[in-house]
């Protein structure tokens, strides 16, 4: 996978920032900005495990869930909770979001520059290594940026 898919991804979150304080209750409890805040955390929070992990404690270990997923291209909604460091803040602000958005490009930008077994364990899929890195970031985002559509579209 690629650079470019994630770019784009990011471009679409940037380009919702202002809806930061829409939500809709009929398709997710949680505003367009957590959606765009938690995107953007779980971005910074992954690139930031990848560069401190250590290749050589890479274990193939991808699970039979993760490749159905990673397949298909979505995750389901409703189905998995945000793990409390990547959960966003009871009050969201624009300029949090804007300073997030500006360290997930930054942060994009590095992971070619990686140990092609440089990685971060998630809880249902196991390590996932920086060569899978940016197909889950795609799919990540573009699960939440869905939501974010159909948030606007109600």
């Amino acid at each position: 996978m690629n650079y470019k898919k994630v770019k784009k991804t990011l471009d679409k979150l940037n380009s919702n920032i202002n809806n930061h304080t829409i939500s809709n209750p009929q398709v997710s409890k949680s505003s367009i900005g957590w959606h765009i805040d938690h995107s953007l955390k779980v971005i910074n929070n992954v690139i930031i495990a990848l560069h401190k992990s250590n290749p050589e404690l890479y274990k193939k270990n991808f699970s039979f869930l993760g490749k159905v997923f990673f397949m298909l291209g979505f995750f389901p909604r409703g189905k998995a909770k945000a793990p409390k460091q990547v959960k966003p803040p009871e009050i969201i602000l624009k300029e949090d979001i804007i300073s997030q958005m500006q360290l997930a490009k930054t942060n994009v930008e590095t992971i070619s520059k990686l140990h092609k077994n440089a990685f971060f364990k998630h809880p249902f899929f196991g390590d996932i290594n920086s060569k899978r890195i940016y197909r889950f970031l795609e799919l990540h985002t573009n699960h939440h940026l869905k939501i974010i559509d159909d948030i606007l579209k109600k």
